[in-house]
């Protein structure tokens, strides 16, 4: 993006020439990609030329102004529709912008389109979109991941430089590890949620997906930052662009949890993730083997947890104030009709299972025990990072996975076995492209750090990719 940046600070090439490429890409791609909902290319070139004037006038907003971006189309914008990839809301058009929206506006992006992704971002593949499926780059019959898929597919297309997602059980790492991109979940707290439509608010995260470490870390660093209009927003610290001098490895010390390898994962995603291991040991860092055993319970706690909170989250959409409204006799009927015509099967599903954990009968057995469990798990996490100051597992047992191919519930759940648990600990989580399989289809790993500490993972990814490579440039030379 450092490239980019500087051909649009030396005006060797135009904002308005940087966003008419990436729609022709898009134009060319999204019959087959169906990365985007909406593509607001008359807004991106407003947006580009008035990055134009700004520059010739010498008052540019920052280093970045004019570069587009997509954003995922449950996070609200202004005055652009945001649909959340529900048939509820397909004629939504916002009256504010989030937080991180507002952010990016302030330092000029502009942007370019809101992305797939499954409904009310509940899934892991995009399939549960109301606007059909999202292929991956890498493979047309395979999943691009989910719930952030259209963004991951999106940057790896070369159908935008960078991109926004949300990540409540790791959606944005694992459409990260299959489209073989850089994705970090954040530290629950350091970006702002204001304006992003919730799921289970004490999981959810906004973060960025990009080709690069370096460019991931850019995009961070435009989003962190205390916001008053978040309740839960945290102004501990400062996050700062790292300098990646790479001494730091000598001693790191690095987590190696035994659960994560072995039974269930495919050969050669322990085979690439191993590689890059070995790497970070013969650059000094110590590979310590540690246990993770209550990951074992991080899928069931999740789900109990998070469809609880989708059940709460989701009982403003009544047909009242906004989005589908099916006229009845009767107010319950009407609410009964509206939302019955307007959700998905999927979503449907998460708010009746939310709604009998949350049930008097039900709540100490479920909710309440999840709740006991989310503190175990956290304590287990919070222990390891006394031994280790990261941890590094696979992002996905598997690469992509065909479109179509799982069709339980369950199984589709468990596409976040590995990385859920960051989640329910609020700790930051990255996934780096760590090579490819036989098929060609790309291969992630994870880094998990203490809290706040992103810095530190952005390093370490750095390392990452620098053994394994960056493929393709984030800009076309032919401009």
């Amino acid at each position: 993006m450092r490239r980019l940046a500087h051909l649009l600070e030396t005006r060797q090439i135009s904002s308005t020439e940087v966003v008419e490429h990436y729609l022709a890409e898009i134009s060319k791609q999204e019959p087959v990609l169906n990365a985007f909902i909406t593509v607001d290319a008359e807004g991106a070139l407003a947006q580009a030329r008035a990055s134009d004037r700004r520059r010739r006038e010498g008052q540019a907003l920052s280093p970045w102004d004019g570069i587009p971006i997509a954003v995922k189309d449950n996070i609200s914008t202004k005055g652009l529709k945001t649909t959340c990839a529900s048939r509820f809301l397909a004629n939504y058009v916002p009256l504010f912008d989030a937080e991180v929206v507002s952010r990016l506006k302030d330092v000029g992006l502009s942007i370019i389109g809101k992305t797939n992704l499954d409904e009310f971002a509940m899934g892991s593949s995009t399939e549960y979109s109301a606007y059909g499926v999202t292929c991956n780059p890498h493979d047309h019959e395979r999943v691009s991941g989910g719930s952030s898929g259209g963004s991951a597919a999106a940057v790896a297309a070369g159908e935008v430089p960078w991109s926004l997602g949300t990540d409540t059980g790791g959606s944005i790492r694992q459409p990260a590890s299959f489209c073989g991109v850089v994705g970090l979940k954040p530290t629950y707290g350091w970006v702002s949620r204001y304006g992003v439509v919730a799921l289970a608010p004490s999981l959810d995260h906004v973060g960025p997906l990009a080709r690069t470490v370096e460019d991931a870390a850019l995009l961070f660093s435009l989003i962190a930052g205390p916001d008053p209009k978040d309740a839960t927003s945290s102004d501990a610290r400062e996050f700062s662009i790292p300098d990646w001098d790479e001494s730091f490895v000598k001693g790191l010390k690095i987590g190696v949890p035994e659960e994560f390898f072995g039974e269930g994962i495919s050969p050669e995603v322990e085979g690439a993730v191993r590689d890059c291991l070995n790497a970070l040991e013969g650059w000094g860092a110590e590979l310590v083997p540690i246990s993770l055993a209550t990951n074992e319970y991080a899928i069931d706690t999740y789900l109990t947890l998070v469809t609880a909170e989708a059940s709460s989250s989701l009982a403003r959409y009544d047909g009242v104030r906004y989005g589908v409204r099916i006229p009845a006799e009767d107010s319950n009927t009407m609410f009964a009709r509206s939302r019955s015509a307007g959700f998905g099967a999927e979503v449907k599903r998460r708010i009746m299972l939310g709604t009998y954990v949350l049930s008097a009968r039900q709540y100490g057995a479920y909710y309440e025990q999840a709740q006991k469990v989310r503190t175990l798990i956290r304590q287990d996490v919070l222990e390891a990072f006394k031994q280790v100051d990261v941890i590094i597992t696979p992002t996905t047992p598997s690469t992509a996975f065909r479109i179509g191919a799982k069709q339980s519930p369950l199984e589709m759940y468990l596409s976040d076995l590995f990385t859920a648990m960051a989640n329910l600990c609020g700790i930051p989580a990255l996934n780096v492209p760590c090579g490819r399989d036989s098929r060609g289809l790309p291969l992630g790993m994870q880094i998990m750090g203490g809290h706040f500490q992103e810095e530190l993972l952005f390093r370490v990814a750095r390392l990452v990719e620098n053994h394994v490579g960056v493929e393709g440039e984030v800009f076309s030379d032919k401009l």
